[in-house]
């Protein structure tokens, strides 16, 4: 199955092969050039991920020097987050982070832990948490779809 980058252990502290997290991030700054180059402009860019996905935009927030609209990360982590730093000139893009209470595969509190430390790390994130496992929930959209109106709407 493909993947974002391997799980080399069952650790969440050095779960993420971080050399595939580091390629992730080179193909996702490469898409969003590509949608640049098309005349998109940055501020008006979001972009999503659902568990490895959402550890690679959440990785990539701590580098990037350019706007983006906003972040949306569902069920998911950040790699190595007790050592995760921003680089500096990173710009602030607001994470709308959700995880479910029941979730097997990411443990909500590993989700917390990496919530904290982005807010710790200077991120403008809104945190959502539902009664779910791996998935997302009615409730989830309604909340999310919220948060992209307010950014759409200040557009």
């Amino acid at each position: 199955m493909r993947g974002w980058y391997d799980i080399v252990g069952m650790d969440f502290r050095s779960r993420a092969d971080m050399a595939g997290v580091q390629e992730s991030e080179v193909q996702l700054d490469a898409l969003i050039a590509r949608e640049i180059e098309r005349g998109i402009a940055p501020e008006k860019i979001f972009l999503a991920g659902f568990s490895q996905g959402g550890a690679i935009i959440l990785t990539a927030a701590l580098s990037r020097t350019a706007p983006l609209a906003g972040l949306i990360a569902l069920s998911t982590y950040l790699p190595e987050a007790e050592s995760a730093k921003r680089v500096d000139g990173a710009v602030q893009v607001p994470v709308f982070m959700a995880h479910g209470s029941s979730d097997p595969v990411i443990p909500q509190a590993v989700a917390v832990h990496s919530a904290q430390a982005l807010q710790a790390l200077g991120l403008e994130l809104e945190w959502h948490s539902y009664p779910m496992a791996h998935q997302v929930c009615a409730e989830e959209i309604q909340a999310l779809g919220d948060w992209l109106q307010e950014r759409l709407g200040a557009a």
